[in-house]
């Protein structure tokens, strides 16, 4: 590993895995399964730290910039206890009408710009004319 990727380990949170969260994985972390975005997800070993978060401490390892809508629907569910066999021991069909799962753009280039939007590519429709402002006096 690079000076550049250590420090960035040492000294961000959002780039990955810290420093901090690797030696804890290393050393209390069961592998249990990734996703299609490359997220790797761990469960706990041992006696429970904090009965706040259920019977069995749970994370995900982000592939890159940590962004909590990378998260399959599957994956939050077992993040936040409301299942507890992971995507990876079920065997799960999605139905003819789900879309595959895509992380949030908003904010990136690729965002959704309908056409009229001030931030969408090309030149803005001309204004129609039947507008008519709203008069309190009539």
């Amino acid at each position: 590993m690079a000076l550049k990727d250590t420090l960035l380990r040492i000294f961000t949170w959002w780039n990955g895995q810290t420093m901090s969260l690797a030696l804890y994985t290393a050393r209390s972390g069961n592998f249990v399964g990734s996703d299609d975005h490359g997220n790797k997800y761990y469960r706990a070993q041992g006696a429970l730290i904090d009965r706040s978060v259920g019977s069995e401490r749970r994370w995900v390892v982000y592939n890159g910039y940590a962004d909590a809508s990378k998260v399959p629907p599957g994956w939050r569910g077992w993040l936040c206890h409301n299942v507890e066999l992971p995507p990876s021991e079920e065997a799960y069909t999605p139905r003819e009408w789900q879309k595959p799962h895509v992380e949030n753009m908003t904010g990136t280039a690729d965002a959704y710009r309908p056409k009229g939007s001030q931030l969408s590519w090309g030149a803005r429709p001309a204004a129609t004319g039947d507008y008519v402002p709203w008069n309190p006096g009539e």
